[in-house]
């Protein structure tokens, strides 16, 4: 278990990653192993949960997760993602991811028994503010240029909730290793009004 100072919960490690350091300012970096990801193909249901996932309990009512994601891309879906997980059948992941055509892309995915894959939009550099919400039953993503002004990508259920955990990962499903930093890290037990307001 460690700790990161923005976050008033333990964090512990679903799969180890290579390397891992929280700085006294409250940044944390992950380094994922080579050929590491999560995702359930929803072509033939085959999973893959092996990429380091540092996750805390951020209770049962509303919250609020953000950070600024750095990414050392090098191989194709290389990426840094927040992440809300219940199940290993039952998670979503808001990335910056590397896509093939070698563009920082802001990538979306929800699992429900098999995943779905959303690129929602090109990012000019290795960098983006991303963050979580919960409302009630539902949780949103949304990605910000400055973080200030937040853009949605998604809103979406995963049953009622129970047993959340939220946290950061990186992943490296085609390459050798990746490198994800977390910084400007915030996290509220508070409730977004309105989703769409760019708030």
């Amino acid at each position: 278990m460690f700790k990161i100072s923005s976050i008033d919960a333990d964090l512990s490690w679903n799969n180890e990653p290579e390397r891992f350091q929280v700085e006294p300012a409250g940044t944390l970096s992950i380094t994922a192993g080579k050929k590491t990801d999560y995702f359930i193909d929803p072509a033939n249901g085959a999973p893959k949960g092996n990429a380091p996932l540092a996750l805390f309990n951020p209770g049962d009512g509303d919250f609020m997760l953000s950070a600024k994601v750095t990414v050392g891309f090098a191989g194709t879906f290389d990426a840094g993602t927040l992440h809300v997980r219940i199940r290993d059948d039952l998670w979503g992941k808001l990335c910056l991811e590397y896509s093939p055509q070698r563009q920082p892309m802001v990538v979306s995915v929800v699992t429900r028994g098999v995943s779905d894959d959303c690129n929602s939009a090109i990012i000019g550099g290795p960098e983006v503010y991303l963050r979580i919400c919960r409302r009630g039953r539902t949780f949103v993503f949304h990605y910000s240029q400055d973080g200030k002004l937040w853009n949605l990508v998604r809103n979406f259920s995963l049953g009622d909730g129970t047993g959340v955990r939220a946290g950061f990962s990186a992943q490296a499903p085609t390459g050798d290793g990746c490198t994800a930093g977390f910084s400007d890290i915030h996290f509220a037990r508070a409730t977004l009004a309105d989703i769409r307001s760019g708030e």
